[in-house]
């Protein structure tokens, strides 16, 4: 089954809204979220905890559904999609990074990343993944297992599995939050660079305004609605 896509912006936002209910009563995560990212836009995300951060990308990434609004990422309108078509979505369309690397541990490098080619059915799936993990210095280190690399070392092999099926967006939730700043200063040049080499949109959610730095557009996020959007000056 393929999810069809139109032409238009990579990410397009009308109204946006997630509640969620608790012991207390609802809770408005997200207020009429509005937002528009071109394809090949590098963005990062800022704000207090709490602010709604994280749950905005897990919407983009088709894990969590919008109370309200419509929600639009690569041609996709992902609220009317079930589960299965979801899942095609995500592997078809975009990559993932996590602060905690989330790699398995029981598998190689090697094996990590070519983990979403495996179930993309690709034939070439581990000469891609050793590709991969040589294009972010690695190549090295394909037969060891998380457990005996570094922090910033996973982290890369995490960045591989992402950009190894190529994808359209690039969703980064705090990538840098478990690494020194040294570490993680290259960790994000790294993945802004694989983002650029492959025309990858991106979006990077960050604490940093080092961070931030890198990216040609911020925006802010407090109370579950944006409260600045700016383009960083050339």
């Amino acid at each position: 089954m393929n999810v069809s896509m139109a032409a238009g912006p990579m990410i397009a936002l009308d109204d946006v809204a997630l509640t969620l209910n608790s012991k207390a009563g609802a809770v408005n995560i997200l207020r009429g979220v509005n937002l528009r990212v071109a394809a090949g836009e590098s963005v990062s995300l800022m704000g207090p905890s709490g602010a709604g951060k994280t749950s905005l990308l897990m919407i983009l990434a088709g894990l969590e559904q919008a109370t309200a609004g419509r929600v639009r990422v690569a041609g996709a309108l992902l609220g009317e999609l079930d589960e299965d078509a979801l899942a095609l979505f995500r592997r078809d369309n975009v990559g993932i990074v996590f602060q905690n690397f989330h790699l398995i541990a029981t598998m190689t490098a090697l094996e990590n990343v070519a983990v979403p080619l495996e179930l993309a059915d690709r034939g070439d799936a581990m000469a891609r993944a050793e590709q991969g993990l040589a294009a972010v210095g690695l190549g090295h280190r394909l037969n060891h297992y998380p457990g005996q690399l570094s922090g910033g070392e996973q982290q890369r092999v995490a960045l591989a599995r992402a950009f190894a099926p190529r994808p359209r967006l690039l969703l980064a939730d705090e990538p840098t939050g478990n690494l020194d700043a040294d570490t993680g200063r290259r960790i994000v040049a790294l993945m802004f660079r694989l983002a650029a080499e492959n025309g990858t949109t991106s979006l990077l959610i960050t604490h940093e305004a080092v961070l931030a730095d890198h990216c040609a557009r911020r925006i802010r996020i407090e109370d579950g609605a944006i409260t600045a959007d700016r383009v960083a000056a050339p």
